[in-house]
């Protein structure tokens, strides 16, 4: 069907041609094949069958301040956190992404592709806080693997990320 459609607009380009290399009498005709031969390309892309897909992954990073492991007033998203994301497309290719939080510490990742190439499998893990007061990284923070099997435009969220100062504070004991 694909190479069918690619014929066709292959022969009404070489007609295209050949129409306004002969006749250039009227301007308006010329205008008017080029827009009906616009048409026709549109209609092949639409015809042609490729469906797109979109997939997003999102999750935050954290500073466990009093690094008790657990989630409390005194603990702060951490901006300018480095994530990354490595994913294993249906068609095997392999793809990195590099992210960064946001003032509300969360870090997003979203790609639009054909629906063959969608991503299959996916591995999050921080790589480093730029924050001076809280850049170890917690227990259970080293990485997320997960099978990426939403349906295009939905997300797949990660649990948070956790740094921890090198000491804690008094504050905390």
């Amino acid at each position: 069907m694909v190479d069918l459609c690619i014929s066709f607009v292959t022969g009404l380009l070489l007609a295209q041609l050949n129409v306004s290399d002969k006749d250039k009498t009227h301007p308006m005709e010329s205008k008017n094949n080029n827009l009906v031969l616009g048409f026709v390309v549109l209609a092949v892309f639409l015809i042609s069958g490729v469906k797109s897909w979109t997939g997003e992954i999102h999750g935050r990073v954290v500073c466990d301040v009093c690094a008790d492991s657990s989630i409390g007033p005194e603990d702060h998203l951490l901006e300018g956190a480095e994530v990354a994301v490595l994913c294993i497309t249906k068609s095997g290719e392999v793809v990195n992404y590099q992210a960064f939080t946001n003032s509300k510490g969360i870090y997003t990742v979203a790609e639009t592709m054909p629906e063959s190439e969608r991503w299959d499998a996916c591995l999050t893990r921080p790589i480093s806080s730029f924050h001076d007061h809280c850049n170890h990284l917690g227990d259970g923070s080293t990485g997320i693997k997960f099978t990426y099997n939403h349906p295009s435009g939905h997300f797949h969220a990660i649990r948070p990320f956790v740094y921890r100062p090198s000491t804690a504070p008094t504050y905390c004991i």
